[in-house]
């Protein structure tokens, strides 16, 4: 049941920040439902990949690197989902950045929420 409600608000994270910015556009609610699923999959499975094999220039950039990760990330999730597109490499990584942050700041109070 957890795993839902993360899963919707995700994707109303991902539906409000492809309205406030220009370069990150979804058609409608499934598929931005599409790629909050479609991002924790990858999350889950390609990023500890990609981490592991750029290991040497995340240390070289003192973890800048997994920027970059993220932004990979938010690209294939492009690619797998029809009616989510990215305009560029600037947006994906402004639209990361702002979905990472205010997904903490949700499970955090959802976690809060919980406990009591």
């Amino acid at each position: 049941m957890k795993f839902i409600i993360k899963l919707l608000l995700t994707a109303a994270l991902v539906m409000g920040l492809s309205e406030i910015l220009p370069g990150i556009t979804t058609t409608d609610y499934a598929s931005a439902i599409m790629v909050a699923l479609s991002l924790s999959i990858l999350n889950f499975i390609v990023k500890p990949v990609l981490v592991l094999l750029t290991l040497p220039i995340t240390m070289v950039t003192l973890g800048l690197f997994l920027l970059m990760i993220n932004v990979i990330i938010i690209f294939l999730a492009d690619l797998l989902v029809t009616g989510f597109e990215v305009t560029s490499i600037f947006w994906a990584l402004i639209f990361s950045l702002l979905l990472a942050f205010a997904r903490s700041v949700l499970f955090k109070v959802l976690d809060k929420e919980e406990e009591k």
